[in-house]
Order: C-alpha cells, then sequence, then structure tokens
C-alpha cells in the first residue's frame, strides 16, 4: 500500500515536469527553426546583392546616359545590405526594415530591368544574359527561403500563443517572431527578365 502512494505522488510529480519539459524544448526547436529559416534567406540575399554591382558594371558601359537609375540600384543595394546586417537572429523590428529596404531594392531593380529593354546591345550581351539569368534563380531562391521562414515563423507564433506554453513562453521570454512580409503589391508580384 506504501509503494502504491509513493508511486501515485511521484507520478503527479513526474508527469507535469516531463510536460513542462517537453513544452519548453518544443519552443527551443521553433525558434531554432525559423532561425535557420531566416539564415537560408540570408545566404541567397548575399548572393544577390553580390550578384548587383556586376550586373550594373556591365549595363554600364550600354547605359551610359542612365547614370541615376544605376546609381539608385546601387544605393538601393547598399541600404538592403545593411538592413540584412543589422538583423540578428531573426528578431525584431529589424526583419521589418530589411523587407521594406528589399522593397525598395525591387523597385529600383523593376525600374532597371524595364529601362534596359531599350538597349539591344545590352541585351544580347553574352555576360549581361549569364547575370540576369543568375540573378532570376536566386530571386526564386529568395522567394521559397521567404516562404520556408513565414511557415516556420506562423508556427512558432502559434506555439507562443498556444494554451498552456504561452505561459512558458512569458515566463522563459520567447517573443513572437516577425514574418518577412512583401509590403507593396508591386513587389508581390515575380520579377521578369527576358533578354531573348
Amino acid at each position: 500500500m506504501g509503494y502504491i502512494i509513493f508511486f501515485i505522488i511521484l507520478a503527479l510529480l513526474i508527469f507535469p515536469l516531463l510536460f513542462l519539459v517537453g513544452q519548453y524544448n518544443g519552443l527551443v526547436k521553433l525558434r531554432n527553426r525559423y532561425r535557420n529559416g531566416f539564415a537560408q534567406i540570408e545566404v541567397q540575399l548575399k548572393r544577390r546583392y553580390d550578384l548587383i554591382p556586376n550586373l550594373i558594371e556591365t549595363a554600364k558601359t550600354f547605359m551610359s546616359h542612365e547614370r541615376e537609375t544605376l546609381e539608385a540600384v546601387i544605393t538601393a543595394r547598399n541600404a538592403a545590405q545593411s538592413a540584412c546586417s543589422k538583423v540578428s537572429n531573426a528578431e525584431g523590428e529589424a526583419v521589418g526594415a530589411l523587407a521594406s529596404a528589399e522593397t525598395s531594392l525591387g523597385g529600383a531593380m523593376g525600374r532597371f530591368w524595364g529601362l534596359s529593354e531599350s538597349y539591344p546591345e545590352l541585351r544580347s550581351n553574352q555576360n549581361m544574359m549569364q547575370l540576369s539569368e543568375e540573378l532570376t534563380s536566386t530571386e526564386n531562391k529568395v522567394a521559397f527561403a521567404r516562404q520556408a521562414y513565414n511557415d516556420s515563423v506562423t508556427s512558432f507564433n502559434t506555439k507562443v500563443e498556444s494554451f498552456p506554453s504561452n505561459i512558458l513562453a512569458g515566463f522563459f521570454n520567447f517573443r513572437q517572431a516577425t514574418l518577412f512580409e512583401v509590403a507593396t503589391e508591386e513587389e508581390r508580384k515575380a520579377v521578369k527578365v527576358d533578354f531573348s
């Protein structure tokens, strides 16, 4: 009889503890998943940031009269790269600032592509065609990485808001993560690059 009471008391102490440990570990797992998702975005953004100066340098020889547009692209690229470097662990308002900077870069690149279509020599340049193909591929990878990141953030935020894990989240200072959202309807449209 004494053993039965001992095991009942032990079970009443151990099961809640195991439940709490499981909830905490679940929060950590989801937080690490969205942080990894953001790291994947950073990898693709870095690749894009590295491609843009080469693209502009190639275009300069053909678009010498379009200095303002070329400088706007480089300025927007530098601002986006700076915003990306300020994001720490994919948390806080810095993610929103990066999304805004990316929207500006997308707008500048859109103007660049529109203007470049009036330069047939540029469109037929082998280096330009290769760079545009690499940039298009990178844009697709960025889009997939954003989607994976946002899916991970949504799972994490749901766990942070759901009972009973929300109690542990508050106690251990797990804060909701920020989605990487596109700011404008124009940015939601896919970039079309065609040098054929």
